[in-house]
């Protein structure tokens, strides 16, 4: 999938698109914070529980933000993938 994309780049650009999202990786790995970043997103949690969208509609808004976006098409792809990953997880888990 992704696997040799570098994780620390791809964090980067990730903040890049989302500039107001605190993501610290103080102490775990640059691949484990974005992970819990974008299923933290999927899952809309940085919201208010009143106002929360549902999963599905919250991978939309984000697979249009990060294609709308000036980063690179490789980080584009590879942001997609990683959240196509994500939300097959979040389906399996119900």
């Amino acid at each position: 999938m992704i696997a040799d994309f570098n994780y620390d780049e791809l964090l980067a650009e990730y903040r890049k698109i989302w500039n107001n999202r605190l993501l610290t990786a103080s102490d775990r790995s640059s691949e484990d914070t974005l992970k819990e970043a974008v299923y933290r997103e999927l899952l809309d949690e940085n919201s208010h529980p009143r106002i929360r969208k549902n999963k599905f509609e919250k991978y939309y808004s984000a697979i249009k933000r990060i294609t709308q976006s000036t980063i690179s098409n490789e980080a584009k792809v590879a942001l997609i993938l990683l959240h196509n990953g994500v939300m097959e997880q979040l389906l399996k888990e119900g």
